[in-house]
């Protein structure tokens, strides 16, 4: 069954029901994955799914359901599903579904040729990032993986109320894990990057990043417990975004599990921080026309010179505040209901280079590790967390740093950006430039 033939066949049968509201879903995608060891193929993985699911609105239930079989029977079994469920729950008066609208023209989100490359080439790049890392430093001794995976897919939402929304998109991206050995110390480097085009996706720089962090580390050892100044690099400082991210739901808000709730207007972070959460962001991993409720993407504002200007929202949660939807609802796949999630939630990019970032530090440390951050308290902000990187003296890198801990609380640190770094890069859905904090705890020997 295409696409359009399954949702003409589940609307056929939702329109013979009493219902208050529907939507369907439909999703089919290709997933590669490739892993490569020793210069050979180690797992080559491929799948196809296609996936159908249904949220029913009755009496002021929201009932879910779904299947990945599209014969009649099943199809009707999960109807009945969905109004089980609706039944089953608590009405709430702000359930509901998004009308029709217009949505961002965003170029590049779907490569036309990745289809006809060859499955040797796509093997060939994951070759090429395994012999780049050997190849970088004789210090660098083994790959633990090195991988390539790609991903086609095609949603289509349509709804009761008008909406009947279709994207298509690609991505593609490459990873790999190697570890350098001196002096019988070992330490592991790790990097990774992703497109929308195959013809975009560079091992090279992935080769040199990962092998640059794991020989910067060879010789590393503690130094002693300071509270001093602080570069966060970028892959730091969007680990620790990340753990706030949560906070600019408004499901959380709502729910008094953020620690931004009841701050609106408030400086709470340096006046040097604008942070937005834009779905519309060429190249983003989280960049699409839509959400996953049909409303469009859009590019929001969310700290502004240092102060909380606002959050994110979904229908629901939109409708419980009679604001409008910043179109942050998301799915984890087709199993799952739609539910909040950023999109690609970012620090904007500063002036500052790198080199810059450290001038000045008379001593204090360059972190280019955590270990743990997930463990920080989201309603607190508290973090106590392993960290590695390196000492700074004299404004200058001088030696690589382990084994040692940073504590502190989020917003504090926030707070304490004293400069931004100009090499903003994502992680994901999440990205931040490297950040220069004003004083951080770090318990060494």
């Amino acid at each position: 069954m295409k696409t359009n033939e399954i949702i003409e066949a589940v609307r056929a049968l939702l329109e013979s029901r009493p219902l208050d509201g529907w939507e369907i879903t439909v999703a089919a995608s290709r997933t590669l994955s490739i892993e490569v060891k020793e210069q050979k193929v180690d797992s080559f993985k491929c799948a196809e799914p296609v996936g159908v699911s249904i949220r029913v609105l009755k009496g002021g239930g929201m009932g879910f359901s779904f299947s990945t079989s599209m014969d009649d029977a099943d199809l009707s079994r999960m109807v009945e599903n969905a109004l089980v469920g609706a039944g089953a729950q608590t009405p709430d008066e702000h359930h509901g579904f998004p009308g029709p609208a217009s949505y961002p023209d965003i170029p590049g989100l779907f490569d036309g040729e990745l289809a006809g490359v060859a499955e040797g080439e796509k093997v060939g790049r994951a070759l090429t990032l395994e012999r780049l890392v050997l190849e970088a430093d004789p210090r660098m001794k083994r790959v633990r993986k090195a991988a390539y995976s790609e991903s086609t897919v095609e949603t289509r939402i349509v709804n009761s109320l008008g909406v009947d929304a279709t994207y298509r998109g690609t991505s593609v991206s490459a990873s790999v894990s190697a570890i350098a050995e001196e002096e019988g110390q070992s330490q592991m480097g790790w990097d990774f990057d992703f497109r929308n085009r195959f013809a975009d996706l560079a091992v090279e720089p992935i080769a040199a990043r990962a092998a640059a962090k794991a020989t910067g580390l060879l010789g590393a050892g503690k130094i002693p417990t300071m509270r001093c100044p602080a570069v966060l690099d970028s892959y730091v400082a969007s680990e620790i975004l990340e753990v706030l991210a949560p906070a600019f739901l408004a499901e959380n808000v709502q729910k008094g599990k953020s620690l931004l709730a009841g701050k609106k207007g408030e400086r709470l972070f340096a006046p040097l921080l604008r942070i937005r959460d834009d779905g519309t962001l060429p190249g983003g991993a989280g960049t699409a026309p839509f959400d996953a409720e049909g409303v469009p993407k859009r590019n929001t504002i969310l700290v502004e010179e240092g102060v909380l200007l606002g959050f994110l929202y979904d229908t629901l949660r939109a409708r419980k505040e009679g604001v409008a939807s910043t179109g942050n609802a998301t799915r984890g796949g087709i199993k799952s209901p739609p539910h909040m999630g950023i999109s690609n939630l970012f620090i904007e990019n500063g002036t500052v280079p790198f080199d810059g970032l450290c001038a000045g530090i008379g001593r204090g440390m360059l972190v280019t590790d955590v270990m743990g951050m997930h463990t920080a308290n989201p309603i607190s902000g508290d973090f106590s967390v392993g960290a590695a990187g390196f000492l700074v003296e004299d404004g200058r890198i001088t030696r690589p740093v382990k084994g040692v801990a940073i504590a502190g609380n989020i917003l504090d640190l926030f707070r304490g950006v004293e400069a931004v770094g100009n090499d903003l890069r994502f992680y994901g859905t999440v990205g931040a430039p490297s950040l220069r904090i004003a004083a951080l705890d770090v318990s060494g020997e």
